[in-house]
């Protein structure tokens, strides 16, 4: 287990707690405990040791939504995903963060302004979201995204957000998907040297912050009416990818 100083623990428990409240449905939050763990371990190293704890976050998530998830969603985008996560995979032994970190912003931006786009002015692109190439170009880049830095949150969050799930579905839905991707990630992070004993260490103690973070979030979307909760996530990823760039 890595040693870290009495502040540095408080960081990683309430990075662990956030990454439970992205599970909720606050997708866009991902980048807060992505950004923490970065700092306190290295981006590549933090790949290895977020990822249990994203599988506790998960669970969870999947045992609070379960019943209002829509498969049909999910077996649309998980094939794409899956190629994705292969593609980041043989990546990671070539690219470093300088490379990836640059793109992936743009792409969520990008993304963020497309939905805002449909929010006000929905006949300009009502068709694109539900076009097979749109949820199969989306499920690749979140394959590749996660797979490089568990950072596919946001762009899971606006595919789903412009076919227009309502908030319950759209997190039981998120839950599935992220557990069997995550799930399937295990062995290519492994083989990367990524997650260990060391690590695994490290996420046993966490993981309870994931857990409470997931409860306090659970309650929130509970009180957050439609409207609210579909701008909040924009503005999540729109933050998120200004951040990326590395605008502040």
């Amino acid at each position: 287990m890595p040693e870290l100083s009495a502040d540095q623990w408080c960081w990683a428990a309430v990075a662990a707690a956030g990454i439970g409240f992205s599970k909720s449905g606050f997708a866009g939050v991902g980048l807060f405990h992505i950004l923490i763990f970065a700092g306190l371990f290295g981006a590549r190293t933090s790949t290895g040791i977020l990822l249990p704890l994203l599988i506790v976050g998960d669970v969870s998530a999947v045992l609070a939504f379960r019943q209002h998830a829509r498969w049909d969603y999910v077996r649309l985008i998980l094939p794409p995903a899956v190629a994705g996560i292969v593609v980041g995979w043989l990546l990671m032994f070539r690219l470093d963060d300088a490379s990836l970190k640059p793109a992936i912003g743009a792409i969520v931006l990008g993304l963020a302004v497309l939905q805002f786009v449909r929010m006000w002015r929905p006949d300009l692109i009502a068709d694109m979201p539900h076009a097979r190439w749109f949820a199969v170009s989306l499920g690749l880049l979140a394959g590749f995204t996660t797979m490089l830095a568990n950072g596919a949150g946001p762009i899971v969050a606006l595919y789903l957000l412009a076919v227009g799930l309502p908030k319950y579905e759209f997190v039981g839905t998120a839950a599935w998907f992220f557990l069997i991707v995550n799930v399937l990630k295990m062995p290519f992070s492994t083989s990367l040297g990524l997650v260990h004993p060391h690590t695994l260490a490290l996420n046993a103690v966490l993981a309870p912050a994931v857990v409470v973070g997931l409860l306090v979030g659970r309650k929130l979307v509970k009180q957050v009416n439609q409207r609210l909760f579909d701008s909040l996530l924009l503005a999540f990823a729109a933050t998120a990818a200004l951040r990326i760039l590395g605008v502040f």
